[in-house]
């Protein structure tokens, strides 16, 4: 990995915005995550999905949707869309009461996915404590609710 050099003396990221700074490590984070998952053949929505349904052994449709919808305001209609998807790719099965239930195939791709997805959040953390990562989460979860902001995970 690249040599790690901050953009500004301490004395000058004081005067640095935290909504540019906040945003440009929501993205660079979330398309590294989102590009190891399409080499897994899954959206970030997908991926979700299955999370869900193996956590549970099975879950009401209307249930993951509800839990899911607001996450990066994809919407009902998106999560719908990536259900059926993963229902073409034998990923899940949907009963006739609506309760999915993840495949053998689909739980194979989960657990490996799972394992990359731990060496991922490796990576985006290298060279940051816990107690680091912990701080660093609870000043932007203040600063959001401070401006009046709301934002939930599970």
């Amino acid at each position: 990995m690249d040599t790690f050099t901050y953009s500004h003396s301490d004395e000058d990221l004081i005067d640095q915005p935290i909504g540019y700074w906040a945003s440009a490590a929501g993205e660079s984070v979330v398309h590294h995550i989102r590009t190891m998952l399409a080499e897994s053949g899954l959206t970030q929505p997908q991926w979700w999905i299955l999370n869900q349904i193996a956590a549970d052994g099975g879950r009401d449709k209307a249930a993951v949707v509800a839990t899911l919808r607001g996450y990066l305001n994809i919407g009902d209609g998106a999560l719908h869309h990536d259900i059926s998807a993963l229902h073409d790719r034998a990923l899940l099965t949907e009963d006739i009461d609506g309760r999915l239930r993840i495949t053998d195939e689909g739980r194979g791709l989960r657990d490996d996915t799972a394992v990359r997805q731990q060496k991922t959040r490796a990576e985006i953390q290298e060279g940051i404590s816990d107690e680091e990562y912990i701080r660093t989460l609870k000043v932007l979860q203040r600063m959001i609710h401070n401006v009046g902001g709301a934002a939930w995970h599970h």
